[in-house]
Protein backbone atom coordinates (compact mmCIF):
# COMPACT_ATOMS: atom_id res chain seq x y z
CA UNK A 1 0.00 0.00 0.00
CA UNK A 2 1.72 3.66 -1.06
CA UNK A 3 2.29 5.97 1.51
CA UNK A 4 1.03 9.72 1.08
CA UNK A 5 4.37 11.89 1.38
CA UNK A 6 2.57 14.70 2.90
CA UNK A 7 0.57 11.90 6.07
CA UNK A 8 4.23 10.69 6.87
CA UNK A 9 5.68 13.67 6.92
CA UNK A 10 2.99 15.32 9.28
CA UNK A 11 3.01 12.17 11.26
CA UNK A 12 7.07 13.05 11.90
CA UNK A 13 5.66 16.32 13.06
CA UNK A 14 3.77 14.97 15.77
CA UNK A 15 6.32 12.19 16.96
CA UNK A 16 9.02 15.02 16.95
CA UNK A 17 6.63 17.20 19.63
CA UNK A 18 6.37 14.04 21.71
CA UNK A 19 9.81 13.52 21.70
CA UNK A 20 11.24 16.45 22.17
CA UNK A 21 8.72 17.25 25.39
CA UNK A 22 9.28 13.69 27.14
CA UNK A 23 13.11 14.33 26.82
CA UNK A 24 13.26 17.61 27.81
CA UNK A 25 10.88 16.85 30.83
CA UNK A 26 12.91 14.01 31.96
CA UNK A 27 16.51 15.15 31.02
CA UNK A 28 16.27 18.28 33.82
CA UNK A 29 14.90 15.67 36.28
CA UNK A 30 17.58 13.30 36.21
CA UNK A 31 20.27 16.44 34.94
CA UNK A 32 21.22 14.19 32.28
CA UNK A 33 23.45 15.96 29.73
CA UNK A 34 23.28 13.25 27.49
CA UNK A 35 19.15 13.65 27.51
CA UNK A 36 19.18 17.01 27.43
CA UNK A 37 21.01 17.05 24.19
CA UNK A 38 19.03 14.50 23.12
CA UNK A 39 16.03 17.23 23.51
CA UNK A 40 17.95 19.57 21.28
CA UNK A 41 18.43 17.30 18.67
CA UNK A 42 14.53 16.19 19.01
CA UNK A 43 13.61 19.80 19.12
CA UNK A 44 16.02 20.65 16.25
CA UNK A 45 14.28 17.16 14.50
CA UNK A 46 10.96 18.97 14.67
CA UNK A 47 12.25 22.02 13.26
CA UNK A 48 13.19 19.77 10.19
CA UNK A 49 9.95 18.14 10.01
CA UNK A 50 7.56 20.91 9.85
CA UNK A 51 10.24 22.25 6.91
CA UNK A 52 9.92 18.66 5.68
CA UNK A 53 5.78 18.83 5.74
CA UNK A 54 6.02 22.15 3.83
CA UNK A 55 8.62 21.40 1.56
CA UNK A 56 6.79 18.07 0.27
CA UNK A 57 3.47 20.24 0.17
CA UNK A 58 4.95 22.84 -2.11
CA UNK A 59 7.08 20.30 -4.12
CA UNK A 60 4.26 18.81 -5.15
CA UNK A 61 2.85 22.04 -7.37
CA UNK A 62 3.14 21.42 -10.77
CA UNK A 63 5.06 22.97 -13.36
CA UNK A 64 3.94 27.02 -14.11
CA UNK A 65 4.57 30.13 -16.09
CA UNK A 66 7.38 30.74 -13.80
CA UNK A 67 9.06 27.52 -13.01
CA UNK A 68 8.83 25.58 -15.70
CA UNK A 69 10.55 22.37 -14.08
CA UNK A 70 8.06 22.56 -11.30
CA UNK A 71 8.70 22.97 -7.50
CA UNK A 72 10.83 19.71 -6.72
CA UNK A 73 13.97 21.66 -5.71
CA UNK A 74 12.44 22.82 -2.34
CA UNK A 75 13.23 19.94 -1.32
CA UNK A 76 16.49 20.01 -1.60
CA UNK A 77 16.65 23.48 0.02
CA UNK A 78 14.63 22.21 3.12
CA UNK A 79 17.27 19.42 3.58
CA UNK A 80 19.74 22.30 3.40
CA UNK A 81 18.41 24.07 6.32
CA UNK A 82 18.38 20.49 8.03
CA UNK A 83 21.84 20.05 8.12
CA UNK A 84 22.06 23.58 8.84
CA UNK A 85 20.39 22.61 12.25
CA UNK A 86 22.07 19.20 12.67
CA UNK A 87 25.34 21.15 12.64
CA UNK A 88 24.30 24.01 15.32
CA UNK A 89 23.11 20.89 17.28
CA UNK A 90 26.82 19.19 17.51
CA UNK A 91 27.76 22.58 18.14
CA UNK A 92 25.87 23.01 21.50
CA UNK A 93 26.30 19.18 22.48
CA UNK A 94 30.21 19.65 22.34
CA UNK A 95 30.30 22.69 24.13
CA UNK A 96 28.15 21.11 26.96
CA UNK A 97 29.94 18.07 26.75
CA UNK A 98 33.65 20.40 27.18
CA UNK A 99 32.26 22.19 30.37
CA UNK A 100 31.29 19.03 31.87
CA UNK A 101 34.59 17.37 31.13
CA UNK A 102 36.96 20.10 31.35
CA UNK A 103 35.66 22.70 33.74
CA UNK A 104 34.43 20.74 36.82
CA UNK A 105 30.77 21.10 35.58
CA UNK A 106 28.44 19.03 37.62
CA UNK A 107 27.81 15.76 36.57
CA UNK A 108 25.19 14.40 39.24
CA UNK A 109 22.67 12.23 37.94
CA UNK A 110 19.37 11.08 40.26
CA UNK A 111 16.29 8.78 38.13
CA UNK A 112 18.61 7.30 36.50
CA UNK A 113 16.37 4.32 35.29
CA UNK A 114 13.45 7.13 34.45
CA UNK A 115 16.38 8.53 31.82
CA UNK A 116 16.85 4.73 30.24
CA UNK A 117 13.26 4.28 29.93
CA UNK A 118 12.65 7.41 28.35
CA UNK A 119 15.55 6.41 25.40
CA UNK A 120 13.90 3.28 25.11
CA UNK A 121 10.57 4.62 24.49
CA UNK A 122 12.41 6.99 22.05
CA UNK A 123 13.94 4.18 20.11
CA UNK A 124 10.51 2.20 19.61
CA UNK A 125 9.16 5.59 18.14
CA UNK A 126 12.10 6.66 16.24
CA UNK A 127 12.50 3.00 14.34
CA UNK A 128 9.07 2.89 13.60
CA UNK A 129 9.30 5.91 12.20
CA UNK A 130 12.13 5.40 10.14
CA UNK A 131 10.15 2.78 8.51
CA UNK A 132 7.98 4.65 6.95
CA UNK A 133 9.95 7.61 6.23
CA UNK A 134 12.12 5.35 4.43
CA UNK A 135 8.94 3.71 2.60
CA UNK A 136 7.56 6.69 1.83
CA UNK A 137 11.12 8.14 0.30
CA UNK A 138 11.88 5.28 -2.11
CA UNK A 139 8.14 5.07 -3.27
CA UNK A 140 7.81 9.14 -4.32
CA UNK A 141 11.88 9.95 -4.87
CA UNK A 142 11.79 12.58 -1.95
CA UNK A 143 14.34 13.48 -0.97
CA UNK A 144 12.85 15.52 2.10
CA UNK A 145 11.55 12.61 3.42
CA UNK A 146 14.85 10.96 3.06
CA UNK A 147 16.69 13.39 4.75
CA UNK A 148 13.83 13.06 7.45
CA UNK A 149 14.28 9.64 8.06
CA UNK A 150 18.05 10.05 8.23
CA UNK A 151 17.25 12.53 11.37
CA UNK A 152 14.91 9.77 12.52
CA UNK A 153 17.67 7.32 12.32
CA UNK A 154 20.47 9.31 13.65
CA UNK A 155 18.39 9.55 16.85
CA UNK A 156 18.00 5.83 17.46
CA UNK A 157 21.80 5.30 17.21
CA UNK A 158 22.24 8.49 19.78
CA UNK A 159 19.77 6.94 21.58
CA UNK A 160 21.47 4.18 22.54
CA UNK A 161 24.69 5.41 23.00
CA UNK A 162 23.13 7.99 25.76
CA UNK A 163 21.30 4.78 27.43
CA UNK A 164 24.92 2.94 27.51
CA UNK A 165 26.23 6.57 28.84
CA UNK A 166 23.42 6.24 31.45
CA UNK A 167 23.92 2.62 32.49
CA UNK A 168 27.67 3.91 33.15
CA UNK A 169 26.71 6.59 35.40
CA UNK A 170 24.52 3.70 37.32
CA UNK A 171 26.98 1.31 37.64
CA UNK A 172 30.04 4.28 38.91
CA UNK A 173 27.20 5.55 41.70
CA UNK A 174 26.48 1.76 42.78
CA UNK A 175 30.22 0.22 42.86
CA UNK A 176 31.53 3.70 43.92
CA UNK A 177 33.48 4.14 40.52
CA UNK A 178 33.79 8.27 40.56
CA UNK A 179 35.84 8.01 36.67
CA UNK A 180 32.25 6.61 34.98
CA UNK A 181 30.23 9.66 36.29
CA UNK A 182 31.65 11.27 32.80
CA UNK A 183 29.98 8.46 31.46
CA UNK A 184 27.30 11.30 30.02
CA UNK A 185 28.90 13.82 28.72
CA UNK A 186 30.89 11.51 26.79
CA UNK A 187 27.76 9.81 25.43
CA UNK A 188 26.89 13.47 24.47
CA UNK A 189 29.85 13.96 22.44
CA UNK A 190 29.40 10.57 20.54
CA UNK A 191 25.96 11.45 19.99
CA UNK A 192 27.13 14.53 18.52
CA UNK A 193 30.08 12.43 16.42
CA UNK A 194 27.18 10.27 14.92
CA UNK A 195 25.17 13.59 14.04
CA UNK A 196 27.98 15.07 12.19
CA UNK A 197 28.67 12.14 10.21
CA UNK A 198 24.77 12.26 9.37
CA UNK A 199 24.92 15.79 8.31
CA UNK A 200 28.37 15.37 6.19
CA UNK A 201 26.31 12.57 3.94
CA UNK A 202 22.98 14.59 3.51
CA UNK A 203 24.87 17.90 3.14
CA UNK A 204 26.78 16.28 -0.15
CA UNK A 205 23.79 14.60 -1.40
CA UNK A 206 21.95 18.00 -1.00
CA UNK A 207 24.30 20.10 -2.72
CA UNK A 208 24.95 17.92 -5.46
CA UNK A 209 21.15 17.96 -6.38
CA UNK A 210 20.77 22.04 -5.93
CA UNK A 211 23.92 22.00 -8.71
CA UNK A 212 22.54 19.44 -10.88
CA UNK A 213 25.00 16.94 -10.35
CA UNK A 214 23.97 13.98 -12.34
CA UNK A 215 23.86 10.95 -10.72
CA UNK A 216 26.68 8.33 -10.74
CA UNK A 217 26.51 6.05 -13.46
CA UNK A 218 23.00 7.45 -14.71
CA UNK A 219 24.32 8.52 -18.34
CA UNK A 220 26.68 5.74 -19.05
CA UNK A 221 23.15 3.62 -18.10
CA UNK A 222 21.29 5.44 -20.44
CA UNK A 223 23.74 5.41 -23.12
CA UNK A 224 24.19 1.98 -23.22
CA UNK A 225 20.31 2.03 -23.59
CA UNK A 226 20.33 4.09 -26.62
CA UNK A 227 23.37 2.48 -28.13
CA UNK A 228 21.05 -1.31 -28.68
CA UNK A 229 18.47 0.91 -30.74
CA UNK A 230 18.07 -0.16 -34.19
CA UNK A 231 18.84 3.64 -36.29
CA UNK A 232 20.51 5.10 -34.00
CA UNK A 233 23.56 6.06 -35.63
CA UNK A 234 25.67 8.62 -33.24
CA UNK A 235 24.80 9.91 -29.41
CA UNK A 236 25.85 13.40 -29.35
CA UNK A 237 24.81 14.40 -26.06
CA UNK A 238 23.09 13.34 -23.02
CA UNK A 239 22.25 15.69 -20.12
CA UNK A 240 20.67 15.00 -16.91
CA UNK A 241 19.06 17.63 -14.05
CA UNK A 242 18.01 15.90 -11.03
CA UNK A 243 14.81 17.44 -9.52
CA UNK A 244 12.92 16.08 -6.49
CA UNK A 245 12.01 12.96 -6.95
CA UNK A 246 12.81 13.50 -10.59
CA UNK A 247 15.28 13.37 -13.60
CA UNK A 248 14.84 15.60 -16.25
CA UNK A 249 16.51 14.13 -19.26
CA UNK A 250 18.00 15.82 -22.75
CA UNK A 251 19.25 13.49 -25.39
CA UNK A 252 20.55 14.70 -28.99
CA UNK A 253 20.96 11.62 -31.09
CA UNK A 254 22.23 11.25 -34.85
CA UNK A 255 19.85 9.31 -37.48
CA UNK A 256 20.13 8.42 -41.10
CA UNK A 257 18.91 11.65 -43.28
CA UNK A 258 17.09 9.23 -45.10
CA UNK A 259 14.98 8.35 -42.60
CA UNK A 260 10.76 9.05 -43.06
CA UNK A 261 9.41 11.54 -40.33
CA UNK A 262 7.41 7.89 -39.33
CA UNK A 263 10.71 5.99 -38.36
CA UNK A 264 12.33 8.97 -36.60
CA UNK A 265 8.87 9.00 -34.32
CA UNK A 266 9.32 5.53 -33.33
CA UNK A 267 12.71 5.72 -32.81
CA UNK A 268 12.38 8.19 -30.60
CA UNK A 269 9.13 6.71 -29.09
CA UNK A 270 11.79 3.25 -28.13
CA UNK A 271 14.31 5.63 -26.96
CA UNK A 272 11.67 7.30 -24.41
CA UNK A 273 10.16 3.89 -23.63
CA UNK A 274 13.48 2.24 -22.35
CA UNK A 275 15.13 5.02 -20.55
CA UNK A 276 11.24 5.09 -18.29
CA UNK A 277 11.77 1.24 -18.19
CA UNK A 278 15.00 1.91 -16.34
CA UNK A 279 14.21 5.07 -14.48
CA UNK A 280 10.80 5.23 -13.81
CA UNK A 281 10.76 8.80 -12.55
CA UNK A 282 11.59 10.99 -15.36
CA UNK A 283 10.72 13.97 -17.78
CA UNK A 284 12.51 13.25 -21.32
CA UNK A 285 13.43 15.92 -24.20
CA UNK A 286 14.58 13.39 -27.35
CA UNK A 287 16.07 15.86 -30.22
CA UNK A 288 17.67 14.03 -33.62
CA UNK A 289 20.10 15.40 -36.09
CA UNK A 290 21.60 13.81 -39.35
CA UNK A 291 24.33 12.51 -39.20
CA UNK A 292 26.87 11.88 -42.08
CA UNK A 293 27.98 8.82 -40.40
CA UNK A 294 27.10 5.93 -42.78
CA UNK A 295 24.07 4.41 -42.75
CA UNK A 296 23.24 0.82 -41.39
CA UNK A 297 21.40 -1.14 -43.94
CA UNK A 298 19.13 -2.51 -41.36
CA UNK A 299 17.64 0.80 -40.69
CA UNK A 300 14.24 1.09 -41.78
CA UNK A 301 13.20 3.90 -44.40
CA UNK A 302 9.46 3.76 -44.38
Amino acid sequence: MAIDKQKAALSSVFAAVFLTLMKLAVGIFTGSLGILSEALHSALDLCAAVITFFAVRFSDKPADSTHHYGHGKIESFSALIETVLLFITCGWIIYEAGQKLFFGSGVELIGVQWGVLTMIISIIVDASRVKVLKKAAKEHGSQALEADALHFSSDVWSSSVVIVGLVCVWMGNYINIPVLKYADPIAALGVALLVMKVSIKLSRETIDILLDTAPKGMKEMIENEISQITGVLQIAEIRIRPLGGNQYIDINVGICPNQSHRSVHAIVHEIRERIINIIPRCDIVVSTFPTEVKCNKNVNLM
